[in-house]
């Protein structure tokens, strides 16, 4: 079973490579996350030409989250993550798809640093770590994909000199994320590479695809009964040569049946 995390970045404006891509690795499900389109503006009709029923949370301008399968409707058991009622930003969706339980998450960007952003993307991160302990002893298999907006470490980014002051990979940001590993959680990517430098994403900005200049911020989480599961993993990097592409690239896992 493959389960892939992509930030299309504009459904509608990207839908042609999305459905490329789609056609062409034909993944069982699909998180997506950057919609940056309303409810009903979530092109429904075309992904279901292309073989996959769909749940969304959608927001105009910007945010959204999607679940894309192959194996019937995703049984939604979450629109938004818990903790505040008061949040109404479109970055979380949770379904049951094929037996496997999965979130897919748009975590907050947090720029500037230091600032009201910044404070909001460390209590989501905090929010995302409770809910998830919630999750992590559940006899499915689990995992928890999308774009989390954290540099876990040195070792996932091209250099760091000219991002020292940025959200992603700030000391808060990269300890968080360290506490859902020490939690038992499983970085799929990292397990699959442990020593190889992979990158999800690259800036428009200063040709950073031409040079390689990439960063890891997309990441697929596993619960133990899906890390159990785990055959393979991999980013289909060159989605981000395409025309107008998205600045990432969507990453997978391979879950044996």
């Amino acid at each position: 079973m493959r389960i892939a995390t992509f930030n299309i970045n504009g459904i509608n404006s990207r839908l042609p490579n999305l459905l490329e891509w789609l056609a062409g690795t034909q993944p069982d499900v699909a998180c997506l996350q950057e919609l940056k389109a309303p409810q009903d503006r979530f092109p429904e009709g075309a992904i279901e030409e292309a073989g996959y029923h769909a749940a969304w949370v959608g927001e105009a301008r910007w945010n959204g989250v999607a679940i894309l399968s192959r194996h019937g409707p995703p049984v939604v058991t979450r629109r938004a993550l818990p903790g505040d009622r008061k949040d109404v930003q479109s970055r979380y969706l949770e379904a049951a798809v094929n037996g496997v339980l999965v979130g897919c998450l748009y975590l907050p960007n947090g720029n500037p640093q230091p600032g009201p952003k910044f404070d909001y993307k460390l209590a989501w991160f905090e929010r995302l770590i409770a809910h998830a302990g919630t999750l992590f002893d559940t006899e499915a298999p689990v995992v928890l994909a999308g774009d989390y907006n954290v540099v876990p470490t040195e070792a996932d980014i091209y250099d760091s000199r000219s991002w020292k002051k940025n959200a992603l990979l700030q000391p808060e940001s990269r300890a968080a994320f360290a506490r859902m590993l020490d939690d038992g959680w499983t970085d799929a990517l990292r397990e699959r590479f442990p020593h190889e430098a992979v990158y999800t994403f690259w800036d428009y900005l200063r040709d950073g695809w031409s040079r390689n200049a990439g960063l890891r911020i997309d990441h697929l989480l596993l619960n133990p009964q899906a890390a159990g599961r785990l055959v393979d993993a991999g980013v289909d990097a060159g989605v981000r040569g395409r025309e107008k592409a998205s600045d990432h690239a969507p990453a997978w896992i391979e879950l044996r049946n």
